[in-house]
């Protein structure tokens, strides 16, 4: 049970664990979004609790199916949306998690996760929560990525269109999670 370049279900570009530190292979472009989610470590910390609980994917609309209840390295988690022919699946696994530590500022928590085969992109993704010294928090969204076959790379203004539509969903979410926290 194998296939080109691997084994099978193997994480399927160059990289790996590139967006801990900011950087992408080259040619693979890139998605990077920092925004202002709110102030204090309260906040930081419901933030942090709902990117490492999959909460985040969850509040932009995405159907989540994960190994794990919570961000590991190694995890797997299956993100999807549509319904019935129409669903589309994005398998991916966990490259690194931060935990959030103690009540330092500043600090950052959250996870990257790169694409299994199946997933229509190739790359990674990761999520963090930020608190900077004078308390304020950012949520940071890092991409890079580049379609995983012909049928992808033919609707690319669609596919970015969907990128941006989704980041703009987590970034909602994490706005909800600022305000609200997690329900368990």
């Amino acid at each position: 049970m194998g296939s080109k370049g691997g084994a099978a279900g193997a994480l399927n570009y160059p990289g790996i664990g590139s967006t801990e530190q900011g950087t992408a292979p080259a040619g693979y472009p890139t998605v990077l979004k920092e925004v202002r989610v709110g102030t204090g470590l309260a906040v930081y910390r419901r933030i942090a609790d709902g990117i490492l609980g999959w909460e985040l994917q969850r509040r932009a609309g995405l159907r989540v199916r994960a190994d794990s209840p919570v961000a590991v390295p190694g995890a797997r988690v299956v993100s999807g949306f549509g319904a019935g022919p129409f669903r589309l699946d994005a398998p991916c696994q966990v490259v690194w998690v931060r935990e959030p530590a103690g009540e330092d500022m500043p600090q950052s928590a959250g996870f990257g996760y790169g694409t299994l085969p199946g997933h229509p992109a190739r790359g990674e993704e990761s999520f963090e929560v930020e608190i900077s010294a004078r308390g304020e928090v950012f949520l940071r969204i890092r991409a890079f990525s580049k379609p995983a076959n012909w049928f992808y790379a033919a609707g690319g203004i669609v596919t970015r269109a969907a990128q941006r539509y989704v980041t703009s969903r987590y970034i909602e979410g994490a706005r909800t999670l600022a305000a609200e926290g997690t329900s368990t």
